[in-house]
């Protein structure tokens, strides 16, 4: 997820014009994508992700990117953590309403890939307070917002997270992956 130097993630009107992406990202988040078969949503991105990938790889001035993400999604399985779209039946698509410890809990139990989860703020404060997030990927902007929607709200519990990797960017922006420490939070 992208977010300010300041732990935003959007602006107070959900502004994200600050948000720097260039081939560089593209080539380095497509590596991560190739390595996950489902896609986690909330309504709101998923909303914007359906008007735009699905294609955007079949139009004439496609970049490189927008071909290759939109074969991504086109295949992908795709996860909505909605209530809003509950019982609507969308190709390729699971829509999760109620219950979603357990629902997580099943999908991320069966075989494949890993899950990968695209902005989505408030599917992400949902999952964070009920523990289900098991990596993270924040790209960090060079810029200070102030105020917006924060990257972590509501954390129920102190969780321990292990830097894995590090990758600074041209553009300014720096990639932070850690890992849940699972032993650490069950002393």
């Amino acid at each position: 997820m992208h977010t300010s130097l300041d732990g935003f993630v959007a602006g107070p009107k959900g502004e994200m014009d600050w948000i720097n992406v260039d081939d560089e990202i593209f080539d380095f988040a497509g590596r991560r994508t190739n390595a996950s078969d489902t896609a986690l949503y909330g309504r709101v991105t998923y909303d914007m992700m359906q008007s735009y990938w699905p294609t955007a790889g079949n139009q004439p001035n496609a970049s490189r990117h927008d071909i290759e993400h939109s074969e991504w999604y086109n295949k992908v399985a795709k996860v909505v953590i909605s209530r809003s779209l509950q019982g609507k039946n969308l190709h390729n698509t699971t829509i999760i309403a109620s219950e979603l410890r357990t629902k997580i809990t099943e999908i991320k139990k069966l075989n494949g890939k890993d899950i990968l989860m695209f902005g989505s703020p408030g599917a992400a404060h949902s999952l964070m307070q009920l523990d289900l997030i098991d990596e993270y990927w924040q790209f960090v902007n060079p810029f200070l917002l102030g105020q917006g929607i924060p990257l972590f709200k509501n954390i129920s519990q102190t969780q321990k997270l292990n830097l894995v990797s590090t990758h600074a960017f041209l553009c300014g922006v720096v990639c932070l992956n850690y890992v849940r420490n699972r032993a650490e939070a069950q002393k």
